[in-house]
């Protein structure tokens, strides 16, 4: 919900407030999209494992609905543990085999259908139940045994959003070889007319509104300008200083 709400701000404020002294159809690129989501993506593929890849698109799904577990979920499984813990306390631990080999057959279970159709939530909990029922009786072993697979499962999710912020890092740089690409075509047609020119210019620097700072862009297009009229970096940074301040 509150992702909705936020792209619907963030592009409502940018695209709202570009309206009002730009022309929304400048905006519409479609070459610039290919180049930038099309490298990205590649490379986004190229760079991670399937694992990787397959959490990423369930992420994207998370984004969208939302957490999986709210306060029914978790109300749920403290009646779990508190079941659990109560049977073995009073018939001992080996009352606990038969649920634990079996959960989807579990009665005990059975009384909480949310935890018993969650597998990674069960195979936790079964597992170390079942230590329980071998004999494994050192709660300092156990817990040692147990942190180590939660961090390993952190770790495997800590990968899925590093790919995913990689990506998002990597995307205003490949925004620029979309810019630079389309300065190329933009000086292979410099006797074009303005109108055709203009709208190669546009295409070019669509690849600058990817955050980079003004004078980033500045540079850019004064590197494509040929060398006999190019004014230096100095003469630049001097009139850029010496701009009357807008609004």
């Amino acid at each position: 919900m509150f992702f909705i709400v936020g792209l619907v701000i963030v592009f409502g404020c940018v695209f709202g407030g570009y309206s009002v002294h730009g022309d929304l159809g400048i905006l519409w690129q479609p070459i610039e999209f290919v180049i930038i989501l099309g490298a990205g993506m590649g490379a986004f593929i190229i760079a991670n494992p399937k694992p990787v890849l397959v959490g990423s698109g369930k992420a994207i799904g998370t984004l969208l609905k939302g957490p999986k577990y709210k306060k029914d979920q978790y109300t749920e499984l403290l009646g779990v543990l508190f079941s659990v813990f109560k049977l073995a306390k009073s018939k001992g631990d080996l009352a606990l085999e038969s649920h634990v080999e079996n959960p989807a057959e579990s009665a005990l279970f059975g009384n909480f259908p949310s935890f018993q159709n969650d597998h990674h939530a069960v195979e936790f909990l079964c597992d170390y139940l079942r230590l329980l029922t071998l004999g494994a009786s050192n709660p300092h072993e156990v817990e040692a045994v147990m942190d180590e697979e939660l961090e390993i499962h952190h770790h495997e999710q800590a990968q899925v959003s590093g790919a995913i912020a990689t990506f998002a890092d990597a995307t205003p740089a490949l925004g620029i070889v979309a810019a630079v690409l389309g300065v190329i075509v933009t000086m292979s047609s410099i006797t074009e007319p303005p109108e055709i020119l203009g709208g190669l210019i546009a295409a070019a620097l669509v690849g600058h509104m990817q955050g980079y700072a003004p004078q980033v862009s500045v540079e850019f297009a004064r590197k494509s300008l040929s060398s006999h009229v190019r004014p230096t970096f100095a003469e630049v940074e001097e009139m850029i200083q010496n701009l009357p301040s807008v609004g």
